[in-house]
This record gives structure tokens, C-alpha cells and sequence, in this order.
């Protein structure tokens, strides 16, 4: 029987110092709510693992629906969401740059051949209150997920690892770059762009991809994503200092360019680049150089090339998102009864 354990980057997040006024910011996570937590996470760890890894498929279902309710009734402790749950290493949980939701998804196996993703949004509430929106994935009842914007009742499920905050027009965008186990002999990796309604529904998808700059132009797509070998090591992720999602360009082993579960790294790349509210795919052809090893940047996951946890790097992010957690917090006007817009926290 094939098991595989995905291992997604833990992002974490400390508690606000005790040294921080009421006035600044919320209050930060109470002791007996912080213990509560500890002991949920305790059983949250153990039925993420019976998701994937359990032998029969009743238990992996009862996992599933023991671990929803369990995340569920975590999260609406007040000031849950600077609860980093680093323990769990089957779930990711990214937090927005800005600090303003973080989403979790995991998958789910429901038999050899099938994984499901799930995923949930929490809002960063003023109040500490909880806001989530559960995120249903219906991509295995769709044949065209790269043309329609979607709601969190029809997603095209992944997990993912990467978040990047762009903006245009005063609104903001979220791109979320994700690994779907696809079939038992491919891989995809998707590229989505997040936004919120007026009223604060998550729209995923919409007219964002462009290859208008292509020797051959194709129409515009609402999401984007790359099929490919299993196991072959695939890179796709973005690049802070170039500002460009890059990824490899693959191409099939043999003389079957219709079957995706052939298709490998060639050793060159492609990306897109941000201009006016779109993302602008780039030709290989646009780069002149090639990238030595090691420097394309990594998929932000728990394990180092050789097979260790890279802590340094997760403590990193841990710190950096919680400072971000704690400025814009600190910069939030009082709950009203109508919404308050999140205000973007200083660099």
C-alpha cells in the first residue's frame, strides 16, 4: 500500500510579551487557554498522522471528522490566532504576510489512489474572536479549473506552502502557490490568487494569469499549475529578490507529450512577474542566465535536503510572523459594529 506523509513547513508564531499594554494590542492567549490548547494540539498531532497513515479507510475517515471538530473547537478560544501549532508537521498553516488571516490545509487519504484536500481561513479578528471560512474542494468533479473564479464552497484543493502579498488599486492580493498529490503517477503544483469580497467572503481564481508577452499567446486563465512526474523533484516557488514566481520548465521523457505523469525538469525555467493587477508569464527564452545550485528559491517545508528539520529557517518565519501579527494588532482600532479594515502593519 502507498503511504505518503506530505511535510509542510511549520509557521509559527510566539505569544505576545506579557510586557505589551492592553492598549497596544489584544490580549494575548490566557494561561488556561494557553494550556487547553496544548492539550489539543496534543491529540490534533495524533489524528493528522491517522489521516494519511492509518490502515483502514473508516479509520482515516474518523480521523478526518474527529480532527475537524477538535481544530475547530481549538480555534475558538479567544486570541487563537496567535497559536502557532507547531507540532503539527502533516498540516500547513501559513500566515499572510500582513498578518491579517492565516490558512490552514491539509489532505486526507481516502483510499491508495485518492488523497482530498481540506483547508480552513481564519480572520485575524480585533477582538481575539473567531471568523473562519472551511474550504471545500470539488476539483476531482471539475474538468476546467483553470477558467472560473471559485468560491470556498467549490475549491481546487491544495496544500500550501507560500503566500505572497501584491497589491493593485488599493486592493490586496494573495497569491498562494500549492502541491496537490494528483494521481498515483503525477504530481500538480497550482498557482492561485486569494482576494476577499465586501464582505469578507475568500475569492479564489480570476483573470490574473496573462501570457500576453509569449511567442504564442493563449487566452487568459484564472489559475495556473504544472503536472509532472511523481517524485521528480520539481521547483516552483518565488523569488524576493528577482520578484518573480519561477519555476522549472518541464518536458516529457519519451515521445508522449499528452502524458503529464512523463514530464521532468529540463534544467531551465520560466516565471511570472507582477504588472498592473496581473501575473505576466515569462518565456524561458527571456532569461539569459542560468541559476547555479542551490539558488532557486526552496519550497518552504520542514525538511532540509537531507532529510532533517531546518529549525533555523522556521524559526526565522515563526518570529517574523508574529511581529507582523503584533504590529498590525497594535495599529487596529476597537471593534465596531460595522468592519474595520485591517491596516497593513509598518516594515
Amino acid at each position: 500500500m502507498r503511504t505518503r506523509i506530505l511535510t509542510i513547513g511549520l509557521f509559527c508564531a510566539c505569544l505576545c510579551s506579557p510586557r505589551q499594554s492592553q492598549a497596544q494590542a489584544p490580549s494575548p492567549l490566557s494561561r488556561s487557554d494557553l494550556k487547553t490548547l496544548q492539550g489539543k494540539e496534543d491529540s490534533l498531532k495524533i489524528l493528522s498522522d491517522s489521516l494519511v497513515n492509518a490502515e483502514g479507510p473508516g479509520t482515516r475517515l474518523r480521523a478526518d471528522s474527529q480532527f475537524i471538530r477538535t481544530l475547530v473547537r481549538s480555534l475558538k478560544l479567544k486570541n487563537s490566532f496567535y497559536y502557532p501549532f507547531e507540532s503539527l508537521e502533516t498540516i500547513s498553516h501559513l500566515y499572510a504576510p500582513d498578518s491579517s488571516f492565516r490558512i490552514f490545509t491539509w489532505q486526507y487519504k481516502k483510499d491508495d489512489l485518492l488523497f482530498l484536500q481540506e483547508g480552513a481561513i481564519q480572520m485575524n479578528q480585533p477582538d481575539g474572536s473567531l471568523k473562519l471560512y472551511p474550504l471545500f474542494d470539488i476539483s476531482m468533479f471539475t474538468g476546467k479549473p483553470l477558467d472560473s473564479v471559485r468560491t470556498r464552497r467549490n475549491w481546487i484543493g491544495a496544500i500550501y506552502y507560500r503566500i505572497i502579498e501584491k497589491s493593485w488599486q488599493g486592493i490586496n492580493y494573495y497569491t498562494l502557490l500549492g502541491f496537490d498529490d494528483f494521481t498515483s503517477s503525477s504530481n500538480k503544483k497550482w498557482m492561485e490568487v486569494l482576494s476577499f469580497s465586501r464582505s469578507g467572503e475568500p475569492i479564489f481564481g480570476g483573470p490574473y494569469f496573462s501570457f500576453q508577452e509569449d511567442s504564442v499567446r493563449k487566452p487568459l486563465q484564472y489559475r495556473f499549475n504544472i503536472e509532472y512526474k511523481k517524485d521528480a523533484a520539481t521547483r516552483f516557488n518565488y523569488d524576493p529578490q528577482m520578484d518573480m514566481i519561477m519555476y522549472d520548465h518541464l518536458v516529457p521523457e519519451g515521445d508522449e507529450p499528452n502524458r503529464k505523469d512523463s514530464y521532468i525538469p529540463d534544467g531551465d525555467f520560466e516565471g511570472f512577474k507582477w504588472k498592473d493587477g496581473m501575473w505576466v508569464h515569462i518565456e524561458r527564452k527571456i532569461f539569459e542566465f542560468k541559476l547555479k545550485d542551490g539558488q532557486f528559491p526552496q519550497e518552504q517545508k520542514m525538511m532540509d535536503e537531507t532529510g532533517g528539520v531546518n529549525e533555523q529557517k522556521l524559526q526565522e518565519q515563526s518570529e517574523k510572523n508574529i511581529q507582523n501579527a503584533e504590529k498590525t494588532n497594535a495599529t487596529k482600532p476597537k471593534p465596531t459594529k460595522t468592519k474595520t479594515p485591517v491596516k497593513k502593519p509598518a516594515n
